[in-house]
């Protein structure tokens, strides 16, 4: 049953995602609502194997489209840009924890403590659903010219950091525990180790590449491997404040930096690979929607999910606040800032599964949120990058 689950999920979501296509719908909306149509919760089509392997086989699908990112990133570009790169690492988060904070115990009737928990599940972009979109953009040559993809992508890569580190810390206190500011700490401390380790081992990947006269494909297998090590690190040592995922993006990005035609060869690889991937992730995804949730919430879910998007835009304007992008860069920013789907997928029913009081209402504010932002945003993304961005002349 296993293999068969595979073969609806990648038959079925080829199939989708022409169909998505030909209507000009974004191919990640179809495969959201195919993984419902095919999960627990509808017609339980798959396997419950895959569904137990679902959390690491997603994690697959991220490290190839942040690795693709990495090699792709100009870092020279993101350095000029300083200080509103940092700024979106973080600020648009923030402003959406601090609206959940406020807004939640009114809306929902929980407790303060589940609220913050509620605002850090909330307050992660996707880059699943982003990074794909930026790297076209790229490509494409939109928004280049003042970096705007690159200040998306690299933000949108790292404020997942900030928020996992803040959640757990919430939700420590909403068990009863404490919060100890000197938790904020690993933060950027995971962040710099992350990169350090990564650029080392793409350094070090660079040297052994040139060496021993590897082929492309054994090239991508060994940057596969040792990406599946940095994430892996995390989990064997928990203690150490370590972000592997900014790790593999940072072996990209120095391989890129040492050797421009290799990273061209390999991004081209990972574009492949990417086509399964994006299909195997967002599946996933939806498969762990449980739909039944978000009917009995009502509406006052919906309200804040809408409200809190509110803040978080008022966050990115401020990121970008006194820099040389216009207004109509400036929304597109704003846009580009709204899918939510990764993240809250994997932490949403977390609190549910401890025990915190409001763990369902929690689980049916995340799975909400998926459903609402990750097609807007998406959608907004492909309807508007034209319109508001300028094209690269080369």
């Amino acid at each position: 049953m296993l293999l068969l689950s595979f073969a609806y999920i990648f038959i079925l979501g080829l199939l989708v995602d022409r169909i998505c296509r030909a209507f000009k719908i974004p191919s990640l909306v179809g495969f959201l609502f195919l993984g419902i149509v095919l999960g627990p919760y509808a017609f339980n089509l798959l396997d419950p194997t895959i569904l137990d392997l679902s959390a690491d086989l997603r994690q697959v699908a991220l490290i190839i489209i942040l690795t693709r990112a990495g090699l792709s990133l100009d870092v020279r570009g993101l350095i000029k840009v300083g200080r509103p790169a940092l700024l979106m690492c973080f600020l648009p988060a923030t402003f959406e924890i601090i609206a959940t904070s406020l807004l939640a115990p009114r809306i929902l009737g929980i407790s303060q403590a589940d609220a913050m928990v509620l605002g850090t599940v909330l307050g992660a972009v996707s880059p699943a659903v982003v990074v794909p979109k930026m790297l076209n953009l790229i490509e494409k040559g939109y928004g280049t010219d003042k970096q705007i993809p690159q200040i998306i992508l690299a933000g949108s890569s790292a404020d997942d950091i900030y928020v996992l580190v803040l959640f757990s810390s919430f939700l420590s206190l909403a068990q009863g525990g404490t919060f100890q500011a000197s938790q904020l700490l690993s933060i950027p401390v995971s962040i710099i180790l992350g990169l350090l380790v990564g650029g080392l081992l793409g350094a070090g990947l660079n040297f052994i590449i040139d060496r021993f006269s590897f082929n492309t494909v054994n090239q991508v297998l060994l940057l596969l491997s040792l990406s599946f090590v940095l994430v892996s690190l995390e989990k064997l040592f928990p203690g150490i404040p370590f972000s592997g995922i900014l790790a593999v993006m940072a072996m990209g990005l120095v391989i890129n930096r040492l050797d421009e035609d290799k990273s061209v060869k390999l991004g081209k690889y990972y574009n492949k690979l990417w086509v399964a991937g994006e299909i195997l992730l967002f599946v996933l995804v939806g498969a762990s929607v449980n739909i039944s949730y978000a009917f009995q919430a009502g509406l006052m879910p919906i309200l804040l999910i809408l409200l809190v998007l509110i803040f978080r835009s008022m966050g990115v304007l401020l990121a970008l606040a006194k820099t040389h992008l216009n207004l109509k860069e400036r929304l597109f920013s704003v846009i580009a800032y709204l899918p939510k789907a990764t993240v809250q997928a994997a932490i949403g029913g977390v609190p549910l599964s401890l025990g915190l009081a409001s763990g369902d209402i929690i689980l049916t504010v995340s799975v909400l949120a998926i459903l609402i932002t990750a097609p807007l945003g998406a959608f907004g993304i492909d309807l508007t990058y034209k319109k508001l961005l300028d094209k690269e002349v080369k």
